[in-house]
C-alpha cells in the first residue's frame, strides 16, 4: 500500500516506517521535526517537511502521494507542559489534526491509523484495563486524543472513513537501526539508561508509598516492534474500532531500574522523592481485543527483552541522533 505518515521522524513513528517499509508497502513521511530527527526516517522512505498547520500543504501531500492509508502520530504528548499550555495541545492534536482528516476524505483515502493513548481513560476504576471503561481524561493531552477519537466516528458514521485508533501504553525499546531520543526525555528508561551510560548521575522515584508489591508506580511496557507491527494489521480492510496495545503485564518503577542495572551491567543511582499529582499506582493494559480481532501477538513481551533492545541503541548512539 502507500502509507502516510505523519510523525514519522519521531520515536514511535521511525520503526513504523521501518517495519512498514520491509513489508514492502511505499511510505511518504510528513514531519516538521520539532520534535522528530531527519536522521530518524529511513532512507527507502520519501520525506516531507511540512506542518499539518498547513492544510493547503497537507491537502497536496496527500493527494500527490497517491494515499491508500494515513497512520497519525504527530502530536505534541507531555503530560506535565499540557497543563501548563493546554491551547498548545488543542491547536495541534485536534484542530491541525482535522486538516489531515480532511486531506483524508477528500483524497477518498481507505484507511485511518490513529495513534491514541491510555490517557484518554484517566484514572481506571478497574484493573486490567479494557476498552470498555469509562474515558475520563486528567489531563489536556489525554482530552486531546479522546476529542480526535470523537472525530473519527463522526468522520467515519458520515464520509465512511475506516480507522483503528490505538490506545497506547508505555512504548519502550528500539529496533536495530532506531531507537528513543526526546530533546525533552520524561520517560523512565531512557532516563535510567543515561545513569547507565554516565550521562546523569541519578534517576529518581517519584512515590514509594503506592499500594504495590515494592511500593512504586506498576506500568505496562511495550516493545516498539510490537507497537509497529499492530499498525500495519491494522491496515487490512474490514479491520476497525478502538483498541489497546499492552502486554498485560505490569513492571515497577524499582523493576525497572533493576533490570537496567542487570542488563547494562552498571550501577544505577536512585533517589527516591515524593508522589507526583495524577500518578495513578498501576496502569496495566488488558489487550484481548487487539489479539483476537486483529491477529496481534507481541514477540517482545519480557521486560528484559525490551530493556535489552533499549540498552544496545543507546550504547551504538549515546547522544542519539545529531540532527
Amino acid at each position: 500500500m502507500n502509507v502516510f505518515v505523519t510523525g514519522g521522524a519521531g520515536y514511535i513513528g521511525s520503526v513504523c516506517v521501518e517495519e512498514l517499509l520491509n513489508a514492502g508497502n511505499t511510505v511518504t513521511v510528513f514531519d516538521n521535526l520539532s520534535e522528530g530527527h531527519r536522521s530518524a526516517v529511513d532512507p527507502r522512505a520519501k520525506f516531507i517537511l511540512g506542518d499539518l498547520a498547513d492544510r493547503e500543504l497537507v491537502a497536496r501531500a496527500v493527494v500527490d502521494a497517491q494515499v491508500e492509508a494515513v497512520i497519525h502520530f504527530a502530536a505534541h504528548a507531555l503530560v506535565g507542559e499540557s497543563m501548563q499550555n493546554p491551547g498548545k495541545y488543542f491547536r495541534n492534536n485536534v484542530a491541525h489534526g482535522l486538516n489531515l482528516l480532511d486531506a483524508a476524505v477528500a483524497a477518498r483515502v481507505r484507511k485511518f491509523v490513529f495513534s491514541s493513548t491510555c490517557a484518554t481513560y484517566g484514572v481506571p476504576e478497574t484493573m486490567p484495563m479494557d476498552e470498555s471503561l469509562p474515558q475520563r481524561p486528567v489531563n489536556p493531552y489525554g482530552e486531546s486524543k479522546l476529542m480526535f477519537e470523537t472525530m473519527l466516528r463522526w468522520y467515519h458514521q458520515i464520509h465512511g472513513l475506516e480507522f483503528v485508533a490505538f490506545r497506547y501504553f508505555n512504548a519502550a525499546g528500539a529496533s536495530r537501526k532506531f531507537g528513543e531520543h526526546h530533546r525533552i526525555e520524561t520517560h523512565l528508561i531512557p532516563n535510567v539508561l543515561k545513569v547507565a551510560l554516565g550521562q546523569r548521575p541519578q534517576c529518581e522515584i517519584f512515590g514509594t508509598d503506592y499500594p504495590t508489591p515494592d511500593g512504586t508506580c506498576i506500568r505496562d511496557y511495550i516493545h516498539i516492534v510490537d507497537l509497529a507491527q499492530a499498525h500495519i494489521l491494522a491496515l487490512a480492510p474490514g479491520k476497525a474500532g478502538f483498541f489497546n496495545l499492552g502486554n498485560g503485564s505490569g513492571y515497577s518503577v524499582r523493576e525497572v531500574i533493576q533490570t537496567c542495572a542487570q542488563l547494562s551491567g552498571q550501577p544505577i543511582t536512585a533517589v527516591e522523592q515524593p508522589r507526583r499529582p495524577g500518578d495513578p499506582p498501576r496502569l496495566v493494559a488488558a489487550a484481548g481485543k487487539a489479539l483476537s480481532e486483529l491477529g496481534w501477538q507481541p514477540k517482545f513481551p519480557s521486560l528484559e527483552d525490551i530493556v535489552a533492545t533499549a540498552w544496545d541503541w543507546h550504547k551504538r548512539h549515546p547522544a542519539g541522533y545529531r540532527d
